[in-house]
């Protein structure tokens, strides 16, 4: 299963994929607050920096562009300076776009005065948009052109205006007709303007708002209200599948069609420091991976990684393919047997990597079954440790030496790893299955990322963890054994 989401991940750069949507400018300006003013009760704001993003559907597309994919984009900016910055900032990301420059309405802009990292103010530069027949004509002309050469389409709704149960039905029927799939981040309590969308993604505050029905996040059935309410919408609006966001709780799928199951993942995130932007982040990896080819489970489990990714993060963010590779092998290493000492996971690997290199260490890695430790081997590790301040050892589980050398090994697993781990020159030890990479430690070479790499008996082109090690400007120790 890992590899198979990982795979789907580098399918994400063919994806064609085009976004319609209501796009802003985010302005985030930062300073400092020492006093009061003396004309009123309010602070004296003194700016330090500003940081202009794009922000609304604009992070929708930055998401996928981080992703590796370049979408196109449909939309609407003003004829003012904050729309001729949008337009730059999509040019500069490389996006295809058909933009509707507009003079009456001005390009939504939303200005963040923070100190000491509190927000102090938001100030909102918008008008509700409303575009004209010839205007509305243009995008839909622009758009039976190029629905045909999609895999899929995503409407990020922000209720400024663009999507108007005309204009959205519009889409949504050319969506149709050229058999694109359609998914729908929505807003507002009126679901009916999206009715033959292939799937909405409400969270659960929009749910409550467009059913009617008090969701409690604490209450002791909370999933089937939720249930209740998703059955209720799609009922409702004639949409086949939803997808509601549930923050810490995780994501819940319901489908209209009585033969598909209900689908529920629990967050992934560790620690949340911000949840902005999380729903645009799960919307693009669920468009992307289902286009890929992904099931809704395989998309969903994708989604809710690179949720758990963005909510760790300050501010709107985006998450990077590595990244999420990353979260794809660490969460199937999470399930092997209890730490002891200096057995670990890998999650937990990396977090001390993370340290060591903080510190300036210089990590090392080497691995192997280890079923009955060698003089030889003994002499690899102490001489790799020579070379680096930090070395982690992958030791093979019993599944995977059995796979590798067709017995069942003398020692198992937790006796082999705890002996490598009594080593003085090895800092820390993690067991390893290797199942889809050949039983080769190439799985933990991809999240640990070492300086260095020794392993005796092994030629390059037959090493697939120097291989990938050499490709990042890693090193090698080539050592042979011993005669």
């Amino acid at each position: 299963m890992p590899y198979q989401l990982i795979r789907f991940i580098e399918k994400f750069p063919s994806v064609r994929l085009l976004v319609i949507g209501d796009i802003m400018l985010d302005r985030f300006v930062t300073g400092t607050v020492e006093r009061i003013s003396p004309e009123a009760p309010v602070p004296i704001f003194k700016q330090t920096t500003e940081k202009l993003m794009l922000g609304g559907a604009g992070n929708v597309v930055a998401n996928l562009t981080t992703l590796g994919c370049r979408p196109h984009f449909v939309g609407v900016i003003g004829k003012d300076t904050e729309g001729e910055t949008v337009s730059r900032y999509l040019k500069e990301m490389k996006v295809d776009t058909f933009l509707i420059k507009n003079k009456t309405f001005p390009t939504i802009t939303k200005t963040r005065l923070i100190a000491n990292n509190n927000h102090l103010l938001r100030c909102d530069q918008e008008m509700q948009i409303s575009l004209s027949e010839s205007e509305e004509k243009m995008l839909l002309s622009y758009l039976e052109k190029q629905i045909p050469n999609m895999n899929i389409i995503l409407l990020s709704d922000y209720g400024k205006g663009l999507f108007t149960p005309n204009f959205t039905q519009a889409v949504i029927r050319l969506c149709q007709s050229a058999n694109k799939p359609v998914f729908v981040d929505p807003k507002g309590a009126d679901y009916s303007k999206y009715a033959g969308a292939t799937l909405i993604k409400p969270n659960r505050k929009e749910l409550e708002l467009a059913t009617q029905l008090s969701l409690p996040p604490s209450s002791p059935n909370f999933l089937d209200l939720v249930k209740q309410a998703a059955h209720k919408m799609l009922n409702a609006t004639h949409i086949q599948q939803t997808i509601i966001t549930l923050s810490e709780k995780g994501m819940l799928f319901i489908s209209s069609l009585p033969t598909e199951e209900p689908i529920y993942l629990e967050t992934f995130a560790r620690e949340v420091f911000d949840v902005s932007g999380a729903g645009d982040t799960s919307l693009c990896v669920l468009g992307l991976a289902v286009a890929a080819g992904a099931t809704i489970p395989q998309a969903m489990e994708l989604a809710n990684l690179a949720s758990g990714i963005v909510v760790g993060k300050i501010g709107t963010a985006t998450v990077s393919p590595e990244e999420l590779k990353t979260a794809v092998l660490i969460k199937y290493q999470l399930n092997r047997p209890l730490e002891t000492g200096k057995v670990v996971s890998l999650s937990n690997a990396l977090n001390a990597v993370k340290q060591a290199r903080k510190q300036g260490k210089i990590i090392g890695f080497s691995s192997g079954c280890f079923d009955i430790l060698t003089l030889n081997q003994l002499k690899i590790l102490q001489q790799l440790k020579k070379s680096c301040d930090f070395l982690i050892v992958g030791v093979n589980t019993d599944e995977s030496a059995i796979r590798l050398n067709g017995e069942k090994p003398f020692q198992e697993e937790q006796t082999r790893s705890q002996l490598i781990a009594a080593l003085e020159c090895v800092d820390l030890v993690v067991l390893f299955d290797g199942s889809q990479t050949g039983n080769n430690a190439l799985d933990l070479v991809q999240v640990l990322k070492p300086d260095i790499i020794a392993k005796s008996g092994y030629s390059l082109e037959n090493w697939p963890e120097a291989q990938y090690v050499s490709s990042y400007g890693g090193s090698i120790l080539e050592l042979q054994e011993s005669k």
